[in-house]
């Protein structure tokens, strides 16, 4: 859950990328880290550490967004984590989810990932009963990744893709290229919005007093 911290006056939030392996979860952090640094600056961004998995990465950094302001008084700090794609690496998905407060979704377009993509997400609402959460009650943002494949391979249509992953949270969704970054800001915008709405849901307002 989010982090207060008084004594510097700041509130932290957790945003994980979850999906099944290759799907763009890195790539979607790693544009997101650079495009920060060359907008913001390498002062308002933690470095990006990666931890090496055998052909997955577990990536995560942290920023400052000083378009949102002083929330409260306090100064919003968001941290984004990625988790490795893999069955096998599942120990270390559920550790990336503990203090979870909100979650993108990175299915991939390829036709060929289908299964893949609802087996991630079913892996997702089982990890999440570890810390007694339910999928329904954390906030939760779908990007349907590697659109700019459409010319090239065969891929899954949107309207596919909602079905088989949307179709009872009717979550926020975008359609997205994590190379070229298209609505990759996006995700991240509408997911944190969502976040912090969940959080000071939580939170009454004596807990920022």
């Amino acid at each position: 859950m989010a982090l207060i911290n008084f004594k510097e006056k700041i509130i932290q939030v957790k945003i994980v990328y979850y999906g099944p392996g290759r799907s763009g979860k890195t790539t979607n952090l790693v544009y997101i880290f650079n495009k920060l640094n060359q907008k913001l600056g390498k002062q308002l961004t933690s470095k990006l550490i990666s931890i090496d998995t055998k052909g997955e990465r577990t990536l995560y950094f942290d920023f400052f967004p000083l378009e949102l302001g002083k929330i409260q008084g306090l100064d919003l700090k968001i941290q984004l984590y990625t988790t490795p794609g893999q069955v096998v690496y599942n120990s270390t998905r559920k550790l990336v989810l503990k203090g979870v407060d909100g979650i993108v979704f990175v299915a991939d377009s390829l036709s060929t990932r289908r299964e893949a993509n609802i087996e991630s997400l079913e892996n997702l609402k089982e990890n999440l009963k570890d810390y007694k959460l339910d999928l329904k009650s954390v906030p939760i943002v779908f990007q349907w990744n590697k659109r700019d494949l459409e010319k090239e391979v065969p891929l899954l249509s949107v309207e596919e893709m909602e079905k088989d992953l949307n179709s009872t949270l009717k979550a926020p969704s975008f359609p997205a290229s994590a190379i070229t970054g298209y609505n990759v800001f996006e995700t991240l915008r509408i997911a944190s919005k969502r976040t912090l709405k969940h959080v000071f849901e939580k939170f009454s307002a004596n807990d920022f007093s």
